[in-house]
């Protein structure tokens, strides 16, 4: 049995969730390293070491926190800015004025960047702008006045954090893109491979019946043209591109995951070959462009429904065994879809009478439904050689502006 293909998790915040936690736990080091070579310095030395105590505890302790995007929640991050906020308050206390003056470093120092960097990796620049303003005022307390080396090192927080937040927001936004654009091979590999399946098995029986009954005739005959129709819906459904794959991204703990959508968004276009698909039978064929035909979801319904009318018209004026063609064209400006039969043709004056006796099909199933999107219907038919029906939209259908 062959493998069916999958899209794996992925996440590229993953290792910037990693470099984090490696960060707080150096910085945390090198805070309490910084106090250790200048602890004679210090005007309230307890200060410091409790809070050094604190700050070990807290770092250690709150390393899976940091594991992931899950994991790092908007408490846990609140009380981590408040522990680096409550160090640079707590500074004054401990050490002296002098050092504080002539530029000295908090007692977090540069673990402070670790909290404001676990906002961006969570929430993007704009959470990364809060809390490094939130940096920039105490420290600006902390000190006093606006010193050189204090603005020089705010506006650094405050510049690489925001920046590693947007570009957090522009990798997650790529992962999504290359999550869809996966799944959408994986899924188009899997549709040519059931095609190929189907094809050897289910449509070579549908086939063989068409032609036997055929060959057969009476009630065979029946069964035969059936099996002729369901071999052409099939055929249609796995031949690919007339029913694609709609994804929508969700980002999750272990990365980007792409669910299927069973409709699209009402409000925005549809591809107008998927409504015209189910149209194709064993005497009507579909012919239509390889990309989408997009339009707005109420003109592509309605210009379906008059494509069904004039199949309707079809099989009731030019029998069952009329044979039937749909050609799509997606101009510029418009959608023309042309439904042509090889019946006997409608005589001269025939509408205009049945217009007048109350039957409305033409002008109002497919004439009046074009109208109303803006654009027209026009039918022509010579007698002995078939009709055409030539339904023209704009794209910018008046659907679209109500």
């Amino acid at each position: 049995m062959p493998k069916r293909e999958r899209v794996l998790r992925m996440s590229v915040e993953l290792p910037l969730w990693r470099a984090l936690a490696g960060y707080r736990v150096l910085t945390m080091l090198y805070a309490i390293g910084l106090c250790a070579t200048a602890y004679s310095h210090f005007v309230r030395p307890w200060v410091a070491v409790a809070y050094y105590a604190v700050l070990a505890v807290w770092t250690l302790a709150t390393l899976p926190r940091v594991a992931s995007e899950a994991a790092c929640t908007k408490r846990f991050l609140a009380v981590d800015l408040a522990i680096a906020l409550t160090g640079i308050l707590l500074t004054p206390l401990a050490d002296n004025h002098e050092r504080i003056a002539g530029g000295g470093p908090t007692l977090p120092s540069i673990w402070t960047a670790g909290s404001v960097l676990a906002f961006a990796i969570k929430g993007g620049w704009r959470w990364a702008a809060v809390a490094s303003t939130a940096v920039a005022a105490v420290n600006l307390v902390e000190r006093g006045h606006p010193a050189r080396d204090t603005v020089h090192n705010v506006i650094l927080v405050w510049v690489a954090s925001i920046a590693i937040g947007y570009v957090v927001e522009v990798a997650r936004a790529s992962e999504r893109t290359l999550a869809r654009a996966l799944e959408i091979e994986a899924a188009t590999r899997e549709r040519e491979r059931l095609a190929r399946d189907i094809h050897d098995s289910v449509l070579q029986v549908l086939a063989m019946v068409k032609r036997r009954g055929a060959a057969l005739g009476g009630e065979a005959a029946e069964l035969g043209r059936l099996a002729g129709e369901q071999e052409v819906a099939l055929r249609t459904l796995v031949s690919g591109g007339l029913l694609p794959v709609s994804r929508l991204s969700e980002d999750a703990a272990a990365g980007a995951v792409v669910r299927a959508v069973d409709e699209p968004d009402d409000d925005g276009p549809v591809d107008l070959r998927q409504l015209l698909a189910p149209y194709a039978a064993a005497r009507v064929s579909l012919a239509e462009p390889g990309a989408p035909v997009g339009l707005p979801r109420p003109a592509a319904r309605e210009l379906a429904a008059a494509v069904g009318a004039a199949l309707d018209n079809v099989r009731a004026h030019a029998g069952e065994e009329a044979r039937a063609w749909i050609l799509v064209e997606d101009e510029p400006d418009e959608i023309v879809v042309t439904v042509r039969d090889d019946g006997p043709g409608i005589p001269e004056g025939r509408l205009a009478q049945a217009e007048g006796e109350g039957r409305l099909g033409v002008a109002q199933s497919i004439r009046g439904r074009l109208r109303d999107l803006g654009g027209s219907a026009e039918l022509i038919s010579v007698p002995g050689q078939g009709t055409e029906v030539e339904l023209k939209v704009p794209k910018k259908a008046k659907a679209e502006r109500r």
